[in-house]
């Protein structure tokens, strides 16, 4: 049954500030079965494409809808990737219950704001704040701060947008 589910269409965002760091968000503890371990609650911003949206338009407003970021510019992309969803057995609305994981498409991009514009806790377009806290971070540690089943997905956007961490 867990095969037969379809990969949730999905963007990642490694938002890349003028010291290379990039915008990891620490997920509500609340958050549901996505935190697996303690201490590993940071993420990238990600989220869902809608039916029809073109990735490049997902990105942008994700990106806005989890952080309030609009001045940024695209630097890169990967191809598609995939990671499996821990095993569920919660309540049959919850996205982990309906996809098997998550096929993404990573998105680099380079934040021409200033950090007041960062603003996770609003919610925007009905969709319930995600993080708690903010903060910038080296690429090559994110990895280390994330849940097990995303870890290899994030190893490879760090191989893949090293250069941007410069």
């Amino acid at each position: 049954m867990f095969f037969s589910k379809p990969y949730r269409p999905n963007v990642g965002i490694a938002l890349f500030n003028a010291e290379g760091r990039v915008l990891i968000g620490h997920r509500f503890k609340d958050d549901g079965p996505e935190i697996v371990l303690p201490g590993l609650e940071w993420q990238m911003p990600q989220g869902g494409i809608d039916e029809g949206e073109d990735p490049r338009q997902a990105v942008m407003r994700e990106l806005w809808e989890e952080t309030g970021v609009v001045s940024a510019e695209y630097l890169g992309e990967t191809d598609w990737m995939t990671y499996e969803f821990p095993l569920y057995d919660g309540p049959s609305s919850h996205r982990l219950a309906k996809f098997r994981g998550q096929r993404q498409k990573w998105f680099a991009l380079r934040f021409i704001g200033s950090d007041e514009e960062i603003d996770p806790l609003t919610s925007r377009n009905d969709q319930p704040a995600e993080f708690d806290q903010w903060r910038w971070e080296r690429l090559d540690r994110v990895a280390d701060l994330v849940v097990p089943f995303r870890r290899d997905v994030y190893l490879a956007v760090a191989a893949r947008f090293a250069a941007f961490a410069n």
